[in-house]
C-alpha cells in the first residue's frame, strides 16, 4: 500500500492546489458525487454542482497552505483515511486581507474503477503550537 499513500497524499495535495488556483474543474475530477464535508460551519453534502457554487462564489478563498504529518490507513482495499496538519492562509474573495490558521484535517478516500474519489472531508481549528 505504499505506492497508493503516496498516490494518495499527491491527490490531497493536488486538490489543495486546485483551490490556490480557483481551478474548480480540476477539484471535481477528485471528489465523489455526492460528498460530505464538516467544519466549524457544521455538516454538509453537496453534489458537483454544489460543490461549484460553493468554490466560485464563497466569501474566502486559500491563499496558500502546507500539509504535514500525513497519515493514511486503509480500511479496505479500495477505501482510505488521510489525517494531516494544515497550515492556511484564507482572505476575503477580492481582497488582500488574509487570515492565517492552523487545523487538523481528515479526508475519507474511495476507489472507484481504479479511480480515487474524495468522499468525505474535515477539518478542526487547533491552537497554533508554539515552539
Amino acid at each position: 500500500m505504499q505506492a497508493a499513500s503516496k498516490e494518495l497524499i499527491a491527490l490531497e495535495n493536488k486538490f489543495w492546489q486546485s483551490l490556490v488556483d480557483e481551478d474548480t474543474d480540476t477539484a471535481l475530477t477528485l471528489l465523489d458525487e455526492p460528498a460530505l464535508m464538516v467544519s466549524s460551519h457544521g455538516s454538509m453534502k453537496f453534489d458537483h454542482a454544489g460543490y461549484r457554487k460553493m468554490a466560485e462564489q464563497g466569501s474566502m478563498v486559500i491563499k496558500s497552505f502546507k500539509l504535514s504529518d500525513m497519515n493514511v490507513v486503509f480500511p479496505t482495499e479500495d477505501t482510505a483515511v488521510l489525517t494531516y496538519n494544515v497550515k492556511q492562509a484564507m482572505s476575503t474573495r477580492g481582497k488582500s486581507d488574509e487570515i492565517r490558521q492552523e487545523m487538523a484535517d481528515s479526508s475519507v478516500w474511495t476507489r472507484k474503477d481504479g479511480q480515487w474519489l474524495c468522499a468525505m472531508h474535515t477539518e478542526t481549528p487547533v491552537e497554533s503550537r508554539k515552539h
